[in-house]
């Protein structure tokens, strides 16, 4: 017998009250298509994604499905917070921050319980919940998510690489102008949120807070920089346009010393895995060193297991060149 089709006005997560007043019977409602995330709670099993995904964006689709989830059953005085509000913001955070949902209210009010679920009590003065604009979702605003963050993330050089994407400025690379989004939050807000009051991870935010750059578009760009000048080593630019001597766009560059041409460019799995990325990335390196530029390719391996490699790279360029 074919399965019975669900209302295309039924979101992808639903309440079962809300199934039931739609004329869905229980039998449909425990068919092997939908997810039983929590009590009351259905939810379409599909994930609407693109063809091609990275790891990360299909980490973060699968949090954000959750977060919907939840949100159907969620109190009016309930929000996502810490890490689940860090990726619903598209922050760069490592994936074990986001393995629980992060849930928040303000006190008194009582910590959320369901499965999965981490509850958080956070203070009035120290708080603002937002709607997200483009999910409809109570969440911590960008800044007031980043102060959070100082209780979950560990390493420091994570708390700045979430620091980084929440005040980076998008642009267009080369001689091109378009209109792009604002920086989720400025330094000041940021600033601002970590004033608000003693929270835990207090000392490593005011720590991290001199560390932020606007230029950053990953978290591997974050630690990249990071790494290099935690071993002496002169603080490269962000997101550096370069040309030939002709004046003509060779492309935009992870890391560079400009005055020496030295290149420092991240490979990602996506530079490997998307065709038209790699091929992207190869023309764009063959132009640079065509135009004098010593480029350093830096894989995750390299940074995340083998740093001292990515520092004898840099070092050797910087002798050769200065």
């Amino acid at each position: 017998m074919p399965r019975i089709p669900l209302p295309d006005d039924l979101p992808l997560a639903f309440r079962t009250a809300d199934a039931r007043a739609n004329g869905i019977g229980e039998g449909r409602l425990r068919g092997s298509d939908l997810r039983r995330p929590f009590h009351g709670v259905r939810s379409r099993r599909e994930l609407r994604l693109p063809d091609v995904v990275t790891e990360g964006e299909l980490h973060r689709a699968r949090i954000v499905r959750a977060m919907s989830e939840y949100a159907e059953r969620m109190t009016s005085d309930e929000f996502f917070s810490h890490g689940s509000a860090a990726i619903l913001w598209g922050a760069a955070v490592p994936f074990g921050a986001t393995e629980e949902l992060h849930v928040g209210v303000l006190h008194p009010h009582r910590l959320p319980r369901a499965r999965g679920v981490r509850g958080h009590q956070a203070r009035s003065t120290q708080t603002r919940v937002v709607v997200h604009p483009d999910t409809g979702l109570r969440v911590a605003s960008p800044a007031t998510t980043w102060a959070m963050l100082g209780a979950v993330l560990r390493h420091p050089y994570d708390l700045v690489a979430a620091g980084d994407s929440f005040i980076r400025v998008q642009r267009m690379p080369g001689p091109w102008v378009r209109e792009m989004p604002p920086p989720l939050a400025s330094r000041h807000q940021l600033e601002q949120a970590v004033r608000a009051g003693r929270r835990v991870g207090g000392p490593a935010l005011r720590a991290a807070l001199p560390l932020l750059r606007t230029g950053a578009a990953s978290r591997p760009e974050s630690w990249t920089r990071l790494t290099i000048c935690d071993a002496g080593l002169p603080e490269p630019v962000l997101d550096y346009d370069a040309y030939d001597k002709n004046g003509l766009f060779i492309g935009c560059v992870d890391l560079a010393y400009p005055e020496l041409k030295i290149a420092i460019e991240y490979e990602g799995d996506h530079h490997r895995t998307d065709v038209a990325t790699w091929n992207r990335d190869l023309a764009k390196h063959d132009a640079l060193q065509a135009a004098g530029w010593r480029v350093i390719r830096v894989s995750r391996t390299m940074l995340f297991a083998q740093p001292t490699e990515l520092i004898t790279r840099v070092c050797a360029a910087l002798a050769q060149r200065s």
